[in-house]
C-alpha cells in the first residue's frame, strides 16, 4: 500500500456511534464462567483459539467482553503467519491485551513492541498488526493446558503465545476494518507506515498505554489492610499490581493483578516498602475477576462461598461479591468497570457495515518512519 492510495474521504454521520446507549447491569448479580464448561474456537483465524466469558457478557447486558486468545498453530504455514493491518473501533476506544505466555511482536501505528508474559497494552482505533508469536509444537489439548503467568519467568516464555483480551461490547457489534490485507503488504514500506483516521470515539484524555511487567510502576505492592472488601486470607503475603489503565482508558476501566508467590519462592517483582491503593481496588460498578493461575474464594452478600480455580471467571454487580481467600502461586486479574461506560453509545449495524466496507479509505494521512522503533506516530493516540 503506497502513499498514493491515501484519500481524503468524508462521510457525515460515521464519526461517532449512533446506536443505543450502553447500560451495565446495576443489580447484585453473580455470573460464573467455569473453565471446565468452556470451548476454544477459531473465530477469526485458524491459529488463534478463543475462549469467551459468555456468561459474564450476557449477565452484564453485553456491555463488556473478556476472552482468552491461545495460539495453536505455527506461524510459518500458508494459512497462518502475520495478520493484516487492521483496527478495532469499540465504544470508548477500549481494547486491553495482557500477555500470559509465550512471546509476541506487535506493530502499533508503525512502532514495534516485543512483548512477553505480563506485558499490558491498551489501545484501539489504531492501525496495528501481529508480526510474530511463539508456538511450542504441542497438541491442542496439551497446548491449552500450559501454565500462564503475568511474570516473565522463562518457563512461561517458552510456551505458545497466549493473551487475555477485553473489549467494551462484543467485537461482532462494532467495526473492525482491514486497512491493508496480508497479500498487499510491502514489507520494505508498509510496516513502517503510521496512519491517521477520523473514527476515534474515545473519551478525552484516553491514550495508548504500554506497561512492561518489570517497570517500576508495575511492581507488586502489599495488599492493603484497609481494603473495602476487608482482609484476605492466604498462607503467604498477598500482593497487588496496578496495571495503570484507568487514566489511559479515559476513566472507563481499572485493572489490577492480585497475586501470591509459590511456596518457598519469590516470583513476583515487588516494591517491599509500599502498599497498594485501597481506593483503586474498590472501584467498579461491575467487577470481573479472572483466575490466571491458582485458586481463590469469594463470598456473596449473604456469606455464601464461591470457589474458583485456574481459567475461571466471575462477573458481578457492585458489592455482590468480595474476595476472601487467595491460594499459593495464584494470579488474579481484576477489572473494575466504571460509570463512564454508560455515557457511550454502540455503533448501529448499518454504521458497522459501512465502516468495515470503507477499509483503507478511512485513512486520511500517512507517514513513513525511517526506523521501526523510533519516531512519532501520526495516529490518534499521540495528538
Amino acid at each position: 500500500m503506497g502513499m498514493q492510495s491515501m484519500v481524503d474521504f468524508k462521510w457525515p454521520g460515521l464519526a461517532r456511534p449512533d446506536g443505543e446507549r450502553i447500560i451495565m447491569n446495576s443489580g447484585a448479580f453473580v455470573a460464573v464462567d467455569r473453565y471446565r464448561d468452556i470451548s476454544y474456537d477459531p473465530i477469526y483465524r485458524p491459529q488463534a483459539l478463543y475462549h469467551r466469558a459468555l456468561e459474564g457478557l450476557r449477565a452484564n447486558n453485553d456491555a463488556f467482553l473478556l476472552q482468552e486468545v491461545a495460539t495453536n498453530l505455527p506461524i510459518y504455514r500458508d494459512d497462518t503467519g502475520p495478520t493484516d493491518f487492521h483496527l478495532h473501533l469499540p465504544p470508548g476506544g477500549f481494547q486491553l491485551v495482557l500477555v500470559t505466555s509465550g512471546l509476541f511482536t506487535f506493530d502499533y501505528d508503525g512502532k514495534v513492541h516485543y512483548v512477553g508474559p505480563g506485558a499490558v497494552m491498551l489501545q484501539s482505533a489504531i492501525v496495528h498488526r501481529q508480526l510474530f508469536y511463539t508456538w511450542a509444537g504441542l497438541s491442542t489439548e496439551e497446548n491449552l493446558k500450559t501454565p500462564q503467568s503475568v511474570v516473565p519467568d522463562p518457563l512461561c516464555m517458552g510456551y505458545s503465545g497466549k493473551f487475555i483480551e477485553a473489549f467494551i461490547t462484543d467485537p461482532t457489534t462494532f467495526p473492525n476494518p482491514t486497512v491493508v490485507g496480508s497479500d498487499h503488504i510491502k514489507e520494505d514500506e508498509t510496516p513502517r507506515t503510521a496512519w491517521k483516521h477520523p473514527l476515534h470515539n474515545r473519551p478525552a484524555g484516553a491514550s495508548f498505554w504500554f506497561q512492561d511487567p518489570l517497570a517500576l510502576d508495575a511492581l507488586f505492592r502489599a495488599y492493603p489492610a484497609d481494603a473495602a472488601d476487608g482482609p484476605v486470607r492466604a498462607a503467604s503475603p498477598v500482593h497487588v499490581r496496578d496495571l495503570g489503565i484507568e487514566a489511559p482508558s479515559g476513566n472507563l476501566v481499572t485493572g489490577h493483578i492480585i497475586a501470591t508467590d509459590p511456596r518457598g519462592a519469590s516470583l513476583l517483582p515487588k516494591n517491599a516498602s509500599a502498599k497498594a491503593d485501597a481506593e483503586g481496588l474498590a472501584k467498579g460498578e461491575v467487577v470481573i475477576y479472572r483466575i490466571i493461575r491458582g485458586t481463590a474464594a469469594f463470598a456473596d452478600g449473604s456469606g455464601k462461598p464461591l470457589e474458583l480455580a485456574t481459567g475461571d471467571t466471575v462477573t458481578a454487580g457492585k458489592g455482590a461479591i468480595r474476595l476472601t481467600d487467595v491460594g499459593e502461586d495464584t494470579q488474579i486479574l481484576r477489572l473494575g468497570l466504571l460509570k463512564g461506560i454508560e455515557d457511550l453509545r454502540m455503533w448501529t449495524p448499518t454504521q458497522r457495515d459501512e465502516i468495515d466496507a470503507l477499509a483503507g479509505q478511512i485513512i486520511t494521512r500517512a507517514d513513513l518512519r525511517s526506523d521501526r522503533v523510533a519516531g512519532k506516530p501520526v495516529g490518534y493516540l499521540y495528538e
